[in-house]
This record gives C-alpha cells, structure tokens and sequence, in this order.
C-alpha cells in the first residue's frame, strides 16, 4: 500500500524519463535527506547515490560551504538579471574564473539553467554567427547517435536516443547524425581501436561532403557519451574526426555537461581525449548540483562576431530571466574554488584506478561485458551471450530490473539503452566506500542473475 506522500505525488508529479502507466501502480522513491555520497529515504532506508543524482553532485550531499554561499548571497542581493547591461559580482567572478581554467581560449560566457538551454544556446549562436558572416545557410549540426545534449526542442533533437525523439515529432531537420563511436558494438571484426576511429572519421567526411559542407554550421560531442551508455571514444577518434572538421572549416561544439569539473580525471574531459573545441557547454557539476546554472563557453573570435552583429541589429536578442542569476553564481563560483582547493582532480586521480578496478571485475560475472570506465564514472552491458554478444529482449528491460536489484541493496545506478548500466558516483568518494558500492552493487547483480535463471532467459 502507498504511503500518503507517494498517493499524492502520483496523483500531482509528472515525472521525466519515467513509464507513468507503472509510476502509478509502484509510487516512487521519496528521499528526505543526504550526507555525503548517501541519500536516505523517507522510512530511513540509506542508498550509495552511485549517479551523484545525474551526474552532477560532485562533492556530495550536506556541502555546509555551499549552504553557505548561497544564503549569504541571498541575503546581500537575492536577484538581479543581466538583462540591458546589467549585471552582479557572482555572474561576473564566475565567468573570470571559467576562462580561467577552460581549456581552450574563452572570450566571453553565456549563462543558462540546464544543459539543455545552454546547448539550445549553442544551436542559436552558431545560426547568429553565421547570419552576421552571410552564411545563412549554415544550419545544420552534426551530432551522433546515442548522444544526449537534453531536451528542448532544440537540444532534443541534437540527442540521438529513440526515447527523447517518440511521440514528440523530433529531431528536427536540422541536425544529422554521425556515427555512435561505440567500439564494443560498432567496430568490424579484427578492426583496433585506431583503425576503427579513422573509418568514423571517413564516414564522418562522407556525410559532410553528402549534406554539403556549406550547410554544416557546427558538430556537437560529449567528450565521453553519458547517457548513451557511458561509451568512452575509441584510441585516437577525437584527432580523427577533427582533422576532417578543419578540412571543412566546421567548428567543434564540446558538450561537457557529465564530462566537466574533474569527471574524468581532469579538470574537463576535452583534455582527457584530445578536444579542440570552439564553444563549450557546462552544467551540473558546475554548483555541484546544489542549484540550477549552466555556461556556455565561447572562443574569442565567435565573440567578436556575435558583439559586432548586436550592434548592427541593436541587440543580442538571446537570454533568460535567471540568466546569470547571482545566488547560482555564487554557489558555482564555490564549487570551483573547493575542487581547486581540495584538489578534487587530484583526488579522482588517485581513486580511479581502483574504481576502474572494481568495475572490470564485474566481468567475472557471466552475463557481463564491455565494462569500461574513466575517471570516476564507468558503465557495463548485460549480454545473453559474451561471445556472440547477442542481446536479450529488450522488452524484458534487463538492465533497469538489475538496477532494481541493486537498489533494495542500497545503491543507485542508471539502467540506459542497449542494458546498458552506469555508475558515476561523486568525485568525494573514498577507497573504503568505493568497496561498498560494489560489494552492495554485486548482491545486487547475483539477485539480478538468479532472476534471470528462473525466468529461463540465461543458463
């Protein structure tokens, strides 16, 4: 029977990402608090939030210096926007200190709620840029499949995932998808790492040279795909397709909204794999998730040129209402002061490898393969059969009952596409509990394996 808070929040919450027909006969997870890398259900129940939420709380829960920020800047100035040349300390300190550390030169930075507006924002800065350039006809954007940049409307259709795309009429004609760089499930018999990425990025020039390459404004990647499948690029990809972009002169949107701020094991994952990028999105790990911003980096000379047309057409007619907003910019400005102070990629460095550890051991199980990681953040796949690598039914939706599983376990994974699961857990996280997650995790996958034998779909 459901509690009174799970009756009323099927019958008020309409959830993302989630199958409300089942929503409404099993209610959800009602957390009530968090510590550290654990969050605590409303009976009591603790769980290792292996995903630090989506991806995104990096330091953890109960971070009293983020409490503290944001409070002191709400009492000194709650709201203002940047709207007609306004503007605020935090706004303005924290664009400094993103120039400061990208990887790549920044001119200026756009700021947003989600990564879904800041790539919405990419879309609508290239197509301005391009405008001012009389290039008009420079609109399309190359993503790839499996790719997740959000969902609005614009953002949504540059995702590569049947789910973000059914029933809502996208993508739209202007984005075209390129290749999943998925080497486990994509690469030819005997084809290496290497000679994998140099085929994509002849497909990739096949493509441009088929659309036209007068018509191709940008191409958009997550350094590593997240929702995809935690699917890492192959040896050598990233300098691949790159050397085809440059032949074209199409520019490199680097989309590190899961990838940023130490993910990998550095400060951003374009340095982990080789990117050149001209713009950058940021999200999430930016305030640690403790409030809602996001960024867009911007590289000098596209700045010029969007300065240069405001002052043509008498306005840059692009911006939010919480655009900049002082609070978030505040906490976000912290955020990045405590993963320099705390040394939080040297941390995620010296934790990696037994992460990396643990998660390829998972192998061992039968129904396991392709587990693969990065940093502090890896996924695996559940297979029928490791050697053909054939899949189960995936109306049977293995990977989400695993994930079930492992959460009466205590811990929080992320079933995706293709049973496919992902661990991200926050970047505080330490040896011991490392341990934990996966000795929890693993009883889980044992229950997960035990169920599959009964059903009669393995062994």
């Amino acid at each position: 029977m459901l509690s009174n808070s799970h009756t009323r929040d099927v019958e008020a919450v309409l959830h993302p990402f989630t199958n409300l027909v089942k929503h409404r006969e099993s209610g959800p997870v009602v957390f009530e608090r968090g510590k550290g890398i654990f969050v605590y259900d409303d009976r009591g129940k603790d769980y290792i939030e292996a995903m630090s939420g989506l991806w995104c709380t990096g330091l953890g829960w109960g971070e009293e210096a983020l409490v503290e920020a944001a409070t002191s800047q709400m009492r000194k100035l709650a709201y203002e926007h940047l709207f007609a040349g306004r503007s605020n300390e935090p706004a303005i300190a924290l664009a400094e200190k993103l120039k400061e550390i990208a990887p790549f030169p920044v001119g200026k930075v756009f700021f947003a709620n989600s990564g879904s507006e800041a790539n919405d924002t990419q879309v609508k800065l290239f197509w301005y840029v391009n405008h001012a350039l009389g290039r008009a006809g420079r609109k399309k954007i190359i993503s790839r499949m499996k790719a997740y940049h959000g969902v609005t409307v614009a953002a949504g259709s540059l995702t590569g995932l049947p789910a973000v795309h059914k029933s809502f009429g996208l993508p739209l004609p202007f984005v075209v998808f390129a290749e999943c760089p998925h080497f486990y499930r994509n690469a030819l018999p005997g084809e290496t790492e290497q000679q994998f990425s140099e085929r994509l990025a002849g497909d990739l020039q096949t493509l441009i040279e088929e659309e036209g390459p007068e018509t191709i404004a940008a191409m958009i990647a997550e350094p590593l795909q997240g929702a995809g499948g935690v699917i890492l690029p192959p040896k050598g990809y990233f300098p691949a397709i790159q050397r085809v972009l440059a032949r074209y002169g199409i520019r490199l949107i680097d989309d590190e909204v899961i990838s940023g701020f130490a993910r990998t094991g550095n400060m951003f994952g374009a340095e982990t794999y080789g990117m050149t990028p001209a713009t950058m999105t940021v999200a999430k790990a930016l305030s640690s998730a403790y409030l809602p911003i996001s960024a867009v980096l911007v590289s000098p000379d596209l700045c010029g040129v969007i300065e240069s047309e405001s002052g043509k057409i008498g306005t840059f007619g692009h911006g939010y209402t919480y655009t900049g907003h002082p609070v978030a910019a505040a906490v976000a400005l912290k955020t990045i002061e405590l993963y320099q102070q705390r040394d939080i990629v040297g941390h995620v460095r010296r934790m990696s490898p037994h992460f990396l550890k643990r998660l390829k051991k998972l192998e061992e199980y039968p129904v396991i393969a392709d587990a693969q990681g990065v940093g502090l953040i890896g996924g695996f796949e559940i297979v029928k059969d490791k050697k053909t690598r054939a899949q189960f039914d995936h109306a049977r939706s293995v990977a989400a009952v695993f994930a079930k599983f492992a959460e009466a376990e205590g811990v929080i994974s992320r079933p995706l596409l293709g049973d496919r699961i992902a661990l991200c857990p926050p970047l505080i996280i330490t040896e011991s509990e490392i341990n934990e997650l996966f000795d929890r995790f693993e009883r889980g996958l044992q229950q997960g394996l035990d169920w599959l034998k009964r059903e009669g779909l393995f062994g």
